[in-house]
């Protein structure tokens, strides 16, 4: 059950929170102090993460650049495509395998290849497997010791929200990238480019950051309409999110046991504009 603070309580009786109908676990954490202020459910129950994997990815890829095993700028995927590009979902190439569907920098399309392919890059670079890589420059730093990417950098993750609190918090207040390059990752990429947002289906403006969505004005979105522009995160086929709104400094993650469908498109919305007022 979520534990909200007693003096509002009576707030939560008919919480969107407790309306769904699979098991599931979320959390709230403070970017002020790193509490999480707001859980429901098994917080230590490990569950399939789909796309949310590929912010570990990112965040691992933008330590490689500080640590200048790659850059940003260096050609990386298809021809005239960057790591930026890669990163930004903006290097023309398809969502999985094929050939490429548009010039690097013309169009928003959502890649699980490009993910890998910059994965496989950096890992390469390093003498690891993309898992190694992962682990040891993310994962155990922060101590997400429930945390695993056994497979594609882009879909294969496991975790807990306990773990996902570590996650945030870093995302809050990144301790293993620099701040520069934190602000770097959280910004819009070309911006302007159309591109479907899966699940969502064709955004004009489909902003995306280094890994990470960027919410702008997107419609529909699977948080609410509350949301900051600024907001950023990621969601996952597997019924995952995790975002964070720099204009309250909070972070909001959800792990499910349904795959995404009508239920979570319905009800995310209300749920996460419930998770960021409290």
């Amino acid at each position: 059950m979520l534990r909200p603070n007693t003096a509002i309580a009576s707030t939560w009786q008919t919480s969107a929170v407790e309306s769904f109908s699979f098991e599931h676990a979320l959390a709230v954490v403070d970017g002020a102090n790193g509490e999480v202020t707001y859980s429901e459910g098994q917080q230590d129950r490990v569950f399939p993460l789909a796309s949310v994997t590929k912010t570990f990815a990112a965040w691992s890829t933008l330590m490689a650049v500080e640590n200048k095993v790659i850059a940003l700028e260096e050609p990386c995927g298809p021809n005239g495509s960057t790591v930026r590009h890669l990163l930004a979902h903006a290097s023309g190439l398809p969502f999985e395998q094929g050939a490429r569907l548009a010039k690097p920098g013309e169009r928003r399309i959502y890649s699980n290849l490009g993910i890998e392919t910059v994965s496989d890059e950096v890992a390469g670079r390093l003498g690891v497997s993309v898992e190694e890589w992962i682990t040891s420059s993310v994962l155990e730093p922060l101590g997400m010791s429930d945390t695993s990417v056994p497979g594609s950098p882009s879909t294969s993750g496991l975790s807990t929200v306990a773990d996902l609190t570590l996650f945030a918090r870093e995302l809050l207040n990144p301790t293993l990238i620099s701040p520069m390059m934190a602000g770097e990752a959280e910004s819009v990429q070309y911006p302007r480019l159309s591109g479907v947002l899966p699940g969502y289906g064709r955004q004009a403006d489909n902003r995306w950051g280094l890994g990470l969505e960027i919410r702008g004005r997107k419609n529909p979105h699977w948080t609410g309409k509350k949301f900051s522009a600024r907001t950023f995160g990621h969601f996952g086929q597997s019924g995952s999110f995790i975002w964070v709104d720099p204009t309250v400094r909070k972070a909001g993650i959800f792990l499910g046991s349904e795959p995404f469908g009508p239920e979570q498109k319905e009800k995310w919305p209300a749920l996460t504009e419930e998770m960021r007022a409290r």
